[in-house]
């Protein structure tokens, strides 16, 4: 849609409304349609223009169609308000045809009303209409409908098909128009970007949403399963109408399109606590020995490893969790340059500081025997049950099931037992091959001794075990690293690699970082600063390691994104 309708006043939908509840859910889709290479270079200013016109050109065929659409909604509304509604929003949509012609000419488009429609504009306008003639499944056939009310459920289901395209596009117009700079002039997307972020476009898409929740209201939990699965739909057409766009140009993403894995070798690494998963694994360990523990009046059996009870491991874990956080603190503070400058060296110096104390902290761990008498299957179960992070299984299967991309994915980890990361990625199906670098819990016939075989316990640590694998791959490929982390004990393996990627919101890591001179750069804006760099040729190297500059992600689809897009 070129031209947003006119608005006759914002309406703000509540928090726990039906449109917005399925727009937080499915935020994946809408991440993937933001980082498409089409919306990149579009936000960069960069788009071709001739791959513009052919975008646009589609807005009529959507507009007919949202149009039909609304008239068949109203048509099926029982109430004078959600008739007089939408009524209003169809009388928009006719505005906005009105004036298409005139909005795309300012583009050098003169053959809108002969461009054919593609095959992905086709399938969303079929859904919609599709949807607006009752072609929903589980629901009569519209000539069939008995009551009123059936053919309201209707013009809730033609809403549920339309507006996630409304929110989709007031999203994509904000994220866009926060990164126009007020000093450039030349953008030529400007008037587009600005179009769908305008208060009327963002109110329009407001009582669109608002309108939707009305008719929801007395529709059954089946019912709104049905809108549910219709929006997700529409969802999906969005990304597949962005990644249909023809782009001719290089683009900076998905980082996987050109990789051939002849001449190209993958390296991505990634930590895992608290970057693969919800709770840390000490946390879970931890647990696992309270509650397996004896009671304080049970007697041991002989010849078993003598454990505390547990209320006195409750207290000994809570005693050592204050103090590492204290030290911690002070650790972090104690390290902290006075003048702020990007020098990975000596933020390596600084860093061994942090190592030190990593291995004091591990060692009164072993000395408390907090970790004593864990068996090894209740280790594994807990893993089995871990939580990954949203998005982080997806993308891992997919990457390492490729076989044209030939990965190698890496797990970098302070975790004091890497079988259950291994129980974990197991789980999930397919991540066997993940190579794992953590330490492991001693066991004596499957029984855990509170001893740990340390591999991999400091800053240090992670990035002697980064470079003795980059090291050892092949000089006759060209290598592409790209690190995951979200802590300080990721940040020397972050800077070093092409790419490294801060997921989470770790105040200590963004506290040093930010003394030591590194850019904590968003992702999505620094793609788009990056396709503006991007060489018409694409042959520039745009990826390189300790630049002092580090992307961060809000979760795992961005990604997921970046690396595979759609």
């Amino acid at each position: 849609m070129a031209i947003p309708p006119k608005s006759v006043g914002a309406v703000i939908p509540t928090e726990d409304g039906l449109a917005s509840r399925f727009w937080i859910k499915f935020r994946r889709e809408s991440v993937l349609s933001l980082y498409s290479p089409f919306v990149i270079c579009l936000a960069s200013g960069s788009l071709e223009i001739d791959t513009f016109r052919h975008c646009i050109a589609q807005d009529v065929h959507f507009l007919k169609a949202f149009a039909q659409a609304y008239e068949l909604a109203e048509d099926c509304a029982d109430d004078d308000d959600a008739k007089l509604a939408i009524s209003k929003l169809r009388k928009g949509v006719l505005e906005a045809l009105k004036l298409h012609n005139s909005f795309v000419q300012e583009w050098g488009l003169d053959f809108v009303k002969e461009c054919p429609i593609n095959s992905a504009t086709l399938k969303y306008t079929e859904f919609v209409l599709a949807t607006a003639s009752g072609k929903v499944e589980g629901l009569k056939a519209p000539g069939k409908l008995d009551t009123p009310f059936e053919k309201t459920k209707i013009a809730a289901y033609t809403l549920g098909a339309m507006t996630p395209c409304m929110r989709l596009y007031a999203f994509l117009g904000k994220e866009l128009e926060a990164l126009l700079d007020p000093n450039e002039h030349d953008h030529p997307y400007k008037k587009w970007i600005r179009n769908y972020s305008s208060e009327g476009f963002q109110a329009t898409t407001l009582q669109t949403e608002d309108l939707l929740d009305k008719l929801s209201v007395s529709l059954t939990g089946e019912e709104l399963n049905i809108i549910e699965k219709l929006y997700h739909q529409a969802m999906k057409l969005e990304i597949e109408f962005f990644y249909a766009q023809t782009l001719t140009q290089p683009t900076v993403i998905p980082l996987t399109k050109e990789h051939d894995p002849a001449g190209d070798c993958l390296m991505i690494f990634s930590d895992f606590d608290l970057t693969c998963t919800v709770v840390d694994s000490s946390a879970i360990l931890a647990e696992i020995a309270i509650v397996t523990a004896p009671k304080s009046d049970q007697n041991q059996p002989e010849g078993q490893i003598t454990r505390m009870s547990s209320s006195e491991l409750r207290n000994t874990w809570g005693e050592l969790s204050q103090q590492y956080t204290e030290e911690y603190e002070q650790c972090i503070e104690s390290m902290l340059p006075s003048k702020k400058e990007f020098n990975y060296e000596t933020l390596h110096i600084a860093l061994e500081k942090l190592s030190d104390f990593e291995k004091r902290a591990n060692s009164r761990v072993i000395e408390s025997g907090v970790l004593k008498g864990l068996n090894f299957e209740d280790i594994k179960r807990a893993g089995e049950r871990l939580i990954l992070q949203d998005g982080c299984t997806n993308f891992l299967q997919k990457i390492v099931r490729d076989e044209n991309l030939n990965a190698n994915v890496h797990l970098l980890s302070y975790c004091w037992c890497g079988d259950l990361i291994r129980a974990a990625f197991s789980s999930a199906g397919g991540l066997d091959v993940v190579n794992i670098h953590a330490n492991e819990l001693s066991f004596q016939e499957s029984v855990s001794t509170g001893e740990i075989i340390m591999e991999v316990q400091s800053p240090i640590d992670k990035i002697e075990a980064f470079d003795k694998i980059i090291q050892g791959c092949s000089d006759d490929k060209r290598n592409l690293t790209v690190y995951i982390g979200d802590s300080v004990g990721d940040l020397l393996c972050l800077l070093k690699a092409d790419i490294g990627i801060v997921i989470g919101s770790s105040s200590s890591l963004r506290t040093v970082g930010d003394q030591y001179g590194v850019s904590f750069v968003p992702l999505f804006p620094g793609l788009v600063k990056k396709q503006k760099e991007y060489g018409a040729d694409g042959s520039c190297c745009i990826w390189k390691g300790q630049s002092g500059i580090l992307y961060t992600a809000s979760g795992w689809d961005d990604i997921h994104a970046l690396f595979l897009g759609h």
